[in-house]
């Protein structure tokens, strides 16, 4: 009985390690690097997040309009 026992083990485990080796192979590993996490298992599939850099003054027609409308008071106020 022993004997069989052991003609069945080496199969068994040569799957077992076959399979602990897909298993790390598939799953992939992370770094974190200068703030980024590279590279994750789905760096293929993940979505950009980028944001393009947009103006620096994000108030641009607020302050236009009041320069317009400073002038305007003032031209007003020299008519007078």
């Amino acid at each position: 009985m022993m004997g069989l026992f052991n003609r069945r083990r080496g199969p068994r485990m040569l799957v077992l390690g076959l399979g602990l080796l897909a298993g790390i192979g598939l799953t992939g590993c992370q770094v974190e690097t200068g703030g980024q996490t590279l590279p994750s298992p789905y760096y293929m599939s993940d979505d950009v997040q980028y944001f393009p850099p947009g103006p620096e003054f994000k108030l641009a027609k607020e302050a236009a309009a009041m320069k317009a409308y400073n002038q305007d008071q003032a031209q007003q106020a020299f008519r007078r």
